[in-house]
């Protein structure tokens, strides 16, 4: 039987080798640089360096919550915004995924 952290080691690595302009790496860089981020706040960062909507960063991040189950949720209210957190249990498999095999392209975007 596989284990659960060889599973999201294996959705990590796919998700990563179709990330054909950088967000998808960007964005896991972000998180393992701040730990915890809504979308206005990521959304912010990565529009420096790229042209990204919104949308695409909030399609992504909901993409990286639910699939790959490296992210935890947290809303203090209805009427804050959700708040994303880097699953500590994760952090040095994020950390050798990103920073292997493409380490130049971790290094452009980070």
């Amino acid at each position: 039987m596989v284990s659960i952290r060889a599973k999201i080691k294996s959705r990590l690595e796919k998700f990563l080798e179709v990330d054909s302009n950088g967000y998808r790496r960007a964005i896991l860089c972000i998180f393992l640089k701040v730990k915890k981020a809504t979308i206005d706040e990521l959304h912010e960062m990565l529009v420096s360096k790229y042209n990204v909507t919104r949308n695409t960063v909030a399609s992504m991040v909901g993409y990286i919550h639910s699939k790959l189950g490296i992210l935890r949720a947290h809303k203090e209210s209805y009427k804050t915004p959700m708040v994303y957190l880097l699953r500590e249990e994760y952090i040095d498999l994020l950390m050798k995924i990103v920073t292997s095999s493409k380490a130049p392209a971790a290094e452009s975007t980070a």
